[in-house]
């Protein structure tokens, strides 16, 4: 392949995987995260300039050897027939046998796509790399979003036990609502920016002193409605201790938040490394980690993997490379030719040209001699043992092509089957989290009736967030393995 072939080749690849939409993602910004990351990173660059490098070598490999100039002065002219000889000047071109050099330019052509298959591997390792960070943020995402609505449960669930503590001192009973558990309003997407995780901290600080101050309300409005607090303090005891540890689980989920918090400004410095961008640079993710459509088809993604995966590729073309050193340490067991030409400087003689046997006019006459000259290969062994290295090398390549295409098999499979079980985890959390939501409803309705005590409601409050952030991993695995399947297909098959 010619060397402009290759560059229209790999432009046409990269604005391939540019331009088109990645399926399966929700939104843009992903797909503007993997150009960046493309454009940015500086190992990818660093493959990229090899690949660049070993194009060059195909222009090398395909000229002819130099051509050898000797020159001699006789620092005394020498006497010789015709004249005194000066200086000679001789010029030798020594040209392989025919098809030594396509042969060279052949293994250097397989060589330069070993490094464009090696670039590629490199990609696919940085496109994952982006997809699973990606998924780890939105994934902490949601489950910030799921603290805070349960969060919100706690502070209802905590008003209608203020609201039966205060009903205990001989207040007006009043009916009760029964919070319901249903998902907060999500906007479409967050920034994690610096000015973003300030926010999102401040948010928290607000909610813990929210809590101090729900329980001095608490307390104040106990004295109001109830009377004096030192004469009931008694019977006002058991609401108060379900006050407390409603507020305790406050606390608790509200330093849940800014743990999560803290892995999001983390896990973003990782991901902006991954696009060679500063740390703290902003990073729009969306509030919710939603299940990327994927049919998996055990036919097409072996054939794909077959035909896409750089490191078969790389293989493929490293056989192919050592099969034209091979040819080419065979044209050069053979003799090589060179043609040349010699040129001799001659003064006139003092002496009598008849004496030296010469008409006057050959006197001091310059003389050009065509050469012809061929090299002579009689050490067989050394040529004879190159070939073998070259067969040997290349019998190599193939057994490593074997050996990584059954690995990459296995992993596909294995692939299939972590993904069979993330989707099962997904199915099943979700049913949880349905009952859970509908048991959490009735529980604080018997709360409020005291035909359950506060015990059941906090352990039914816990497990629905239990359910909620498990489902978000399982989902961010679910998503996170189908990138890794797409990425055995290497990201240029777009038909995923």
């Amino acid at each position: 392949m010619k060397i402009y072939n290759i560059k229209l080749l790999f432009i046409l690849l990269l604005g391939i995987i540019i331009t088109l939409p990645v399926k399966g993602q929700g939104t843009d910004s992903l797909n503007h995260y993997l150009e960046v990351a493309a454009k940015n990173n500086p190992g990818l660059n660093a493959d990229f300039l090899a690949y660049k490098a070993s194009l060059e070598k195909i222009q090398q490999s395909g000229t002819w050897p130099d051509p050898q100039l000797d020159i001699g002065f006789f620092l005394k002219p020498m006497d010789i027939v015709g004249g005194q000889q000066i200086a000679d000047f001789t010029l030798m071109q020594m040209f392989p046998w025919f098809g030594t050099k396509k042969a060279a330019q052949t293994e250097a052509t397989h060589m330069a796509r070993m490094s464009y298959e090696q670039f590629r591997e490199t990609r696919d390792n940085l496109f994952l790399e982006v997809y699973t960070q990606w998924y780890i943020l939105s994934t902490l995402k949601e489950q910030i979003n799921n603290n805070r609505e349960n969060l919100q449960l706690l502070k209802q669930l905590e008003e209608l036990a203020l609201r039966k503590v205060s009903s205990s001192f001989g207040g007006s009973s009043s009916s009760y609502s029964v919070p319901s558990p249903t998902p907060m309003t999500k906007n479409s997407s967050t920034s994690l920016s610096g000015g973003g995780m300030a926010g999102m901290g401040s948010m928290g600080g607000s909610a813990t002193s929210g809590s101090n101050t729900s329980y001095s309300s608490s307390m104040s409005g106990m004295s109001s409605s109830g009377g004096s607090m030192s004469s009931g303090m008694n019977d006002a005891s058991p609401g108060m201790s379900d006050v407390l540890r409603i507020q305790l689980e406050m606390i608790e989920i509200e330093n849940n938040i800014e743990s999560l918090m803290s892995d999001i400004a983390a896990e973003k410095a990782k991901f902006n490394a991954l696009l060679n961008r500063p740390v703290d640079s902003e990073v729009i993710v969306p509030d919710s980690i939603v299940k990327v459509p994927f049919i998996f088809d055990e036919g097409v993604s072996i054939s794909e993997i077959e035909s896409q995966n750089p490191m078969l590729g790389m293989f493929e073309q490293e056989e192919l490379a050592f099969n034209a050193k091979r040819e080419k340490d065979k044209k050069m067991s053979y003799p090589m030719l060179g043609i040349g030409l010699q040129y001799m400087l001659i003064g006139e003689s003092k002496t009598s040209t008849m004496n030296q046997g010469m008409t006057p006019e050959m006197n001091g006459m310059d003389m050009v001699m065509p050469m012809f000259s061929i090299s002579l290969p009689i050490y067989r062994n050394k040529y004879k043992a190159q070939q073998k290295e070259s067969r040997f090398m290349s019998q190599s390549a193939q057994e490593k092509y074997n050996n990584t295409l059954n690995l990459l098999r296995s992993d596909l499979f294995k692939l299939k089957q972590q993904l069979d079980n993330a989707e099962r985890k997904i199915a099943l959390y979700q049913k949880q989290e349905q009952l859970a939501r509908v048991t959490y409803q009735l529980v604080v309705q018997e709360f409020v009736t005291a035909k359950s005590d506060l015990t059941n409601v906090i352990q039914m409050q816990r497990q629905l967030l239990d359910y909620q952030l498990r489902q978000a991993e399982a989902i961010a695995e679910y998503n996170t393995k189908v990138a890794s399947i797409q990425k055995l297909r290497s990201f240029n098959s777009l038909n995923q």
